[in-house]
């Protein structure tokens, strides 16, 4: 569409000798506006509310809004007013494009565009024809834009021909306006809109990522259990067979023999202790289980564990470190903390091949911190956080040089939580490492486990 011909800019709206009618009918404009915004559900309401509320206001026979498409050059339809029914579907496949016919000039351009009379004017002869059909003679589009940002036109279409008076002039000024802030308040609020539905999904699919998690790890835990207690019935028998062997009820044995067995004990009885493992961890996490308490004396008791826990290497010493006064008794069961200061000094003769392997307890307010030092190969300070998770170990490749499941330091924290208190590890790699035990000296209440 060619340029009209009369143009008129923001500027020569002035607003002179406003009458007490005029101010009454701008603060209509700017409530319905406002009414129509705070009432509207989606943005295309809140432009089609207002244009049906001020278009009367400013005397309009029909109306129209079009917004700019994203970074196009083109503007689509927002709302209309009273249109015939029959050009409804034209008008809504419509596009307008910046800098063409009026409400296009008037985005690109960022100025009122008025014309007159739209018969009158020679540059517009295409319209005459659509303008006689539709019953309006003159039309003013007013830019719609806010700071920098170009949101799109609105364009208001009179029946009769001339240019609007001062005071129509103010009035669509400020509706121009007004709906500008409008538009771009509903684009956040539609942009916000979005936003949560995405986060509301994204949600929704954690959840359901989570759930298929904790799924997964109820289904592996039930499976160890009921595996591990499947090998630990058929292996008691292996090792009993190998007691009546080693008893040489069968008849005499070579030394050759008794040293094949002696193995194949060894090795049975190392695989018995990994199931058994299996079987308390998954106890453990499938429950609390219940404590024996008992008055325990901490130090006998570390001095039983350091002297009993066997893989100590030759080169390797165990020192007790007692205290000057004797401490008070911890108040725990005595059978799961002995497995718990075993894991942990076993552990510690497993990983030191030279130097010396300490253990001691202090006592500070109502807890007792016990603690196992070596001074072993040490743990990297990106390994200090898997150690405690399962089948995890600082080198978990197949050739690594030290055996093991995985499962040690797991269960050692699952039994310190259980009574009452947890692990602590401070390593550096050569030098050797310090697990910490802090445990309640009374009686361990509820424990609330974070989730592993």
């Amino acid at each position: 569409m060619q340029k009209p011909t009369r143009i008129l800019t923001h500027q020569r709206f002035a607003t002179r000798g406003e009458t007490p009618d005029s101010a009454v009918r701008e603060l209509l404009a700017v409530r319905e506006i406002a009414h129509a915004f705070l009432h509207a559900d989606r943005p295309e309401e809140v432009f089609q509310f207002a244009l049906d509320r001020v278009s009367p206001l400013v005397g309009a026979t029909f109306a129209s809004i079009y917004l700019v498409d994203g970074s196009s050059e083109l503007m689509r339809l927002a709302a209309s007013h009273n249109w015939p029914e029959q050009y409804r579907p034209w008008l809504g496949q419509m596009r307008v494009r910046l800098g063409f016919g009026p409400s296009g000039e008037a985005a690109a351009e960022r100025r009122v565009i008025e014309v007159p009379d739209v018969m009158s004017d020679a540059d517009l002869d295409d319209w005459r024809e659509v303008a006689t059909e539709l019953g309006f003679r003159s039309l003013v589009a007013l830019p719609l834009h806010t700071g920098n940002r170009m949101v799109g036109t609105v364009t208001f279409y009179y029946a009769d021909p001339g240019a609007r008076s001062a005071e129509s002039r103010s009035l669509l000024r400020i509706v121009a306006d007004q709906m500008a802030a409008t538009a771009e308040k509903a684009s956040l609020m539609d942009e916000m809109r979005r936003a949560n539905v995405a986060l509301t999904e994204a949600n929704e699919e954690l959840e359901r990522q989570y759930t298929a998690v904790i799924e997964a790890r109820r289904v592996k835990d039930e499976f160890l259990a009921n595996i591990s207690h499947e090998l630990r019935t058929p292996l008691t028998a292996v090792l009993g067979y190998i007691a009546l062997l080693q008893e040489e009820l069968s008849g005499p044995l070579t030394a050759g023999q008794r040293n094949d067995l002696a193995q194949v004990k060894r090795a049975s009885e190392r695989l018995l202790e990994l199931i058994e493992d299996l079987l308390d961890l998954t106890v453990l996490k499938r429950g609390v289980p219940d404590l024996a308490l008992e008055d325990i004396d901490i130090m006998a008791l570390l001095g039983d564990v350091l002297e009993s826990t066997p893989g100590r290497q030759g080169g390797v010493d165990a020192c007790l470190l007692r205290p000057e006064a004797p401490l008070p008794t911890v108040r725990s069961d005595r059978k799961k903390l002995s497995r718990l200061l075993g894991t942990l000094v076993g552990n510690a003769y497993k990983f030191t091949h030279a130097g010396v392997v300490t253990a001691g307890a202090e006592v500070h307010g109502n807890r007792v911190f016990v603690r196992v030092i070596d001074t072993g190969i040490g743990i990297p300070a990106d390994a200090q956080r898997v150690i405690f998770e399962e089948f995890r170990q600082v080198d978990g490749s197949v050739t690594r040089r030290y055996g093991g499941s995985g499962l040690g330091l797991t269960l050692a924290r699952q039994l310190a939580r259980l009574l009452g208190g947890d692990i602590e590890v401070d390593s550096t790699p050569g030098t050797g490492s310090t697990f910490t035990v802090d445990l309640p000296l009374g009686q361990p209440g509820p424990v609330t486990r974070p989730r592993t």
